[in-house]
């Protein structure tokens, strides 16, 4: 490639992928030639300057048309613009309450490393909204899944988070290689790598071809390797024992930003591709509904059912996420429109990481994360306990509430078209379920006698994060359609 053909690229589309890779790349300099005595928390805020930066430069991008550059690799349309804008927004608030994380073992060895490996894995999840190639896709899958392997093992003097570190590396190479391997067998049937090229190809093909049998394999594949980076049943076994061993703010990020990018890359694939599958029965899709149900089922029922056991609260929010994931999968299978999809993944962004700076506040202390450390909460903080309620009644599903219209949308989503009766039973009986749990969390915060009766101390930084998601889970509970009108006015 020639100079005159590089410069031809309108670079000004991976505008905001520039800035995070420029800050990533200066805090590793300085990280490592600043001396020790300065406080590497200095090196966060400009983090998250960076991130601002970039949120500034995506909004300048909003207004532009649909834009390809780099061979069409890398594709900037309007899913690509609204979920980096949630992925930006969500990282930016765990980068804010990652400053003040002190565990008790200390970070000060390697809490620069922290910051720009967090940038690193939102890099990649960018580059994964924008993909429009499996090489693309791939590299930005990658970037996201090192940088997290690492950050999950980033409590190099604390067992768990050591234990937490190699489970993942082992099921996160698992599901690499499973994923892998559907996309060669894409590759292997259309000759290109290019995701457009790619549907057009198997649009052609005829639906009693020998090929579509390899695409339901290479469906399978793909399907089950991005299972284990959404946690989605029975492929979760790797989320609790991660969400528990790595440090608060990781587990947000595992939580919220790595699953929601999980499911950009889910959508990007199946909606881009295997819609165009051919078959005897009209659409691809609908032959694999009642697996994609099955699944959806069986992550609802086992995340629901096993958090009811759970006593440390990291371990009860990973079942948590796994159950969302169920919920968002079933709006996969009954087809959903995009916006339904963006809504619950906004909705959910906002309850669980407020939610997780809670835990952070309570528990980064004390060698215990019992649910009974909550308890009487409300006595010893009650911005803390009031706040708490909000997200556990949102992810509930409590009218009112952020995750309440989320819900909402999906069910009506099942019932629409094609009815899925079992399907939205399934999903009204486990969240009937996931009452006892969530509100077993705000009987020990509101109902029980506290352990001890100090105040307790919440950083400015904690405050601001807890107030921005508090407001935001209501504000899109009571106006949902400021979420919407953000997605189509684009």
């Amino acid at each position: 490639m020639d100079l005159e053909t590089l410069l031809s690229f309108e670079w000004g589309v991976m505008a905001p992928e520039f800035i995070i890779l420029g800050v990533a790349t200066l805090l590793s300099i300085l990280d490592l030639f600043l001396p020790k005595k300065i406080d590497r928390r200095k090196l966060g805020w400009i983090g998250l300057i960076g991130i601002v930066l970039a949120v500034i430069s995506l909004i300048t991008l909003l207004d532009n048309e649909t834009t390809s550059i780099l061979d069409e690799t890398f594709h900037l349309d309007e899913f690509a613009k609204v979920f980096k804008m949630l992925l930006l927004v969500g990282t930016g608030l765990i980068m804010l309450f990652a400053i003040s994380y002190e565990p008790k073992e200390g970070m000060k060895e390697y809490r620069g490393e922290f910051y720009y490996l967090l940038l690193a894995a939102l890099l990649g999840t960018m580059i994964m909204a924008s993909s429009n190639d499996l090489i693309t896709l791939f590299v930005g899958l990658e970037l996201l899944s090192i940088a997290s392997y690492i950050l999950a093992g980033l409590r190099k003097k604390h067992l768990l988070s050591n234990e937490s570190a190699m489970k993942y590396v082992i099921n996160g190479g698992i599901s690499t290689a499973i994923t892998l391997f559907g996309f060669s067998y894409l590759y292997g049937i259309t000759g290109t790598t290019n995701l457009i090229e790619m549907s057009e190809l198997i649009y052609l093909l005829d639906s009693g071809s020998q090929y579509v049998y390899l695409l339901s394999l290479a469906f399978f594949m793909v399907f089950v390797g991005l299972s284990f980076k959404i946690a989605a049943a029975p492929f979760h076994m790797w989320a609790p024992d991660v969400y528990q061993g790595a440090p608060t703010p990781v587990t947000s990020f595992l939580g919220v930003i790595s699953k929601t990018a999980g499911f950009v890359i889910l959508i990007r694939v199946l909606y881009t591709v295997f819609s165009f599958v051919p078959s005897e029965e009209g659409a691809f899709i609908l032959e694999v509904q009642n697996y994609l149900a099955f699944l959806a089922g069986a992550t609802m029922i086992i995340g629901n059912v096993v958090a009811l056991r759970q006593r440390n609260i990291k371990r009860l929010f990973a079942y948590s996420s796994i159950a969302h994931a169920g919920y968002l999968l079933v709006a996969v299978t009954a087809g959903a429109f995009i916006d339904i999809m963006w809504f619950y993944l906004v909705a959910y962004a906002f309850m669980t990481i407020g939610a997780f700076a809670v835990i952070q506040v309570m528990t980064e202390k004390s060698n215990s994360e019992d649910i009974s450390h909550f308890a009487g909460l409300y006595r010893r903080s009650p911005l803390l306990a009031i706040s708490m309620g909000v997200f556990i009644l949102s992810l509930a599903g409590i009218p009112g509430t952020a995750g309440f219209i989320g819900k909402i949308k999906i069910f009506i989503a099942t019932l629409s078209g094609e009815p899925l009766y079992v399907l939205a039973a399934v999903m009204i009986g486990t969240t009937v379920i996931s009452y006892f749990y969530y509100f077993g969390i705000m009987t020990q915060m509101f109902f029980r006698p506290p352990e001890e009766h100090s105040k307790v101390k919440v950083q400015p930084v904690m405050i601001v994060v807890i107030l921005i998601c508090a407001a935001a889970t209501i504000i899109l509970g009571l106006a949902p359609n400021i979420a919407i009108d953000f997605l189509f006015k684009l």
